[in-house]
């Protein structure tokens, strides 16, 4: 394992996206299902917003005002908060040398104000905006670590990246919100994530290398399979 990427929100970060969108869609009289939160998840802000209007009516534009809108009012109540475990996390990974970059679809200036205090626990560039290529994992990968996929590990909440994780050889740990309302830890076993853990205490410094020998034994059997 050469890589480790970090998704930001729901991971680093506590999850003020999931409310949020729930709230939009109870507001205009949809059903918040499954489908269509693993619709909206980790999706391009405009392509989200389409799905969104397709379901809710209305224009993607003004569904993605209504948006921001709503969750300004969300993080009075509900501000965003650095989740237990976190710094312990990056330290780890820090300790064991692997290259490390968090990723999530909101620009720099969200991890600036709040991960500043970690920066030094992530090797440059640091952060990268995803809201243009999301999931994003060949993009960080190869596109901007020169490794292959199959190099890579990444920790996020949401399914789509298990699922893209999977059809790329990527390893994936998940890490679902907590949010009661949510359906990603049903939606990650569907997708066939092996590694879901409810706290990040539980990705530890053990379950690090397991998930590393996997990806070393998995890479040995394709090669093996290419030379046959």
């Amino acid at each position: 394992m050469r890589l480790v990427a970090v998704n930001i929100d729901g991971v680093l970060l506590s999850d003020t996206f999931s409310p949020v969108i729930r709230r939009i869609v109870l507001a205009r009289g949809g059903r918040y299902t499954a489908r269509l939160e693993h619709a909206l998840l980790s999706q391009p802000q405009l392509v989200a917003a389409r799905t969104a209007a397709a379901a809710l009516g209305g224009t993607p534009e003004e569904l993605l005002k209504a948006y921001f809108e709503e969750r300004e009012h969300y993080l009075r109540d509900h501000p965003v908060r650095v989740l237990d475990g976190a710094a312990a996390l990056l330290a780890t990974l820090r300790s064991l040398g692997v290259r490390t970059v968090c990723y999530g679809g909101l620009d720099r200036s969200h991890f600036d104000r709040h991960l500043g205090e970690f920066a030094g626990y992530f090797d440059e560039p640091g952060y990268v905006c995803t809201n243009d290529f999301r999931p994003g994992i060949r993009e960080i990968t190869t596109g901007l670590f020169g490794l292959r996929c199959d190099q890579a590990l990444f920790i996020d909440d949401v399914a789509r990246v298990a699922q893209a994780a999977g059809e790329l050889g990527a390893a994936f740990i998940g890490h679902p919100s907590d949010y009661e309302h949510g359906f990603q830890p049903q939606l990650m076993r569907q997708a066939g994530a092996r590694h879901v853990v409810r706290t990040l205490e539980a990705i530890d410094e053990a379950l690090l290398r397991t998930v590393d020998a996997e990806a070393a034994a998995a890479y040995s059997r394709r090669e093996d399979l290419s030379q046959a």
